[in-house]
């Protein structure tokens, strides 16, 4: 029972705040504009300096896991792989589902992991040292992949047929990881615990009040763009990929990653990288590379209300094994 209670109280709330950001989306005190703006405030700064608080102010020199940190990046590749692999294996005689095949791989296999993975994490822990390993193997991987994935799968377009299109298309989308905020701040606040660099009490003070914001307008922003109908206009492939995201990712990696030694926080971030929702930027990331982006906002969809259940239900094993 304990064990239930504890995966309860790390969860429930979490979505409770996402329930309150539906309502208000539901009852028009916030409206679709102001959510593409809260996530992009986010997204550029309160999640980039909770991040680089929480790192900056670690001792890296202890908390850093090579081991750990490459494992996330193996297994996050490997699923990439293979949920590609099978899945074009099933559509290519296909070309109604192979349009959609882009979608379905970049969405079954990308999770919500700085914003969900920092909201479980401080939930359960306080504060979040390990999560910033866990992205630091897996979103520039994430992004990389999204792009090679849905470029190669994207309709023909006359853009496409320009020369050098597809090369000026991942060169751009490489600068973007390198300017990427959430891994500028990881940078940061690495360099900062590697030479204990010490923050003045003024910005100190300050970057901590910012940092608080993070997760409650995040996850209040997550609720606020929740669409329900979405959902049930591609259910078949919404529903596989659900499967995909949020069962059998953790079912086979978790076990792996208990064999390997990893333990408490390290285990909370793998979940939340295996069996999180589906990112939201993954949606805006099909649609601007020529996309319909209609299964992709159905499987965000299915797996944000889905995943209430299943994260709680790996969080109570977890617990009831004494993992975490």
């Amino acid at each position: 029972m304990e064990s239930l209670f504890f995966s309860l109280n790390a969860t429930i709330p979490i979505f409770l705040v996402m329930l309150i950001g539906y309502c208000l989306r539901y009852t028009k005190l916030v409206n679709p504009t102001f959510v593409l703006a809260l996530n992009r405030f986010n997204y550029a700064l309160t999640l980039p300096v909770l991040l680089f608080m929480d790192i900056s102010t670690a001792d890296f020199y202890s908390v850093w896991n090579t081991s750990y940190v490459l494992y996330c990046f193996f297994v996050t590749l490997f699923c990439v792989l293979m949920i590609w692999l099978i899945t074009f294996l099933i559509v290519r005689n296909n070309p109604k589902a192979h349009r959609y095949l882009g979608e379905f791989v970049q969405a079954s296999y990308r999770s919500s992991s700085a914003v969900l993975g920092i909201a479980f994490i401080q939930n359960i822990y306080g504060s979040s040292v390990i999560g910033p390993l866990m992205i630091l193997g897996t979103v520039p991987l994430y992004n990389v992949m999204a792009v090679i994935v849905l470029s190669f799968t994207a309709p023909a377009t006359p853009e496409q047929n320009e020369p050098n299109a597809r090369k000026k298309l991942i060169k751009k989308t490489l600068l973007g990881i390198l300017t990427n905020p959430i891994i500028i701040s990881i940078a940061l606040g690495i360099l900062c615990s590697l030479l204990r660099i010490t923050l003045p009490g003024i910005l100190s003070k300050t970057f901590n009040m910012i940092a608080q914001l993070a997760t409650p307008l995040a996850l209040l922003a997550l609720g606020a763009g929740f669409e329900g109908r979405k959902a049930l206009k591609m259910i078949k492939p919404t529903l596989l990929s659900s499967i995909i995201k949020l069962l059998l990712q953790p079912v086979i990696f978790l076990p792996l990653a208990i064999c390997l030694g990893f333990r408490d926080e390290q285990l909370v971030a793998l979940l939340v990288m295996l069996g999180a929702p589906t990112t939201v930027s993954s949606y805006i990331m099909a649609t601007n590379m020529k996309h319909e982006g209609i299964l992709t906002s159905s499987i965000i969809v299915s797996t944000t209300f889905l995943s209430s259940i299943t994260l709680t239900f790996f969080l109570f094993l977890l617990r009831y094994f004494s993992y975490i």
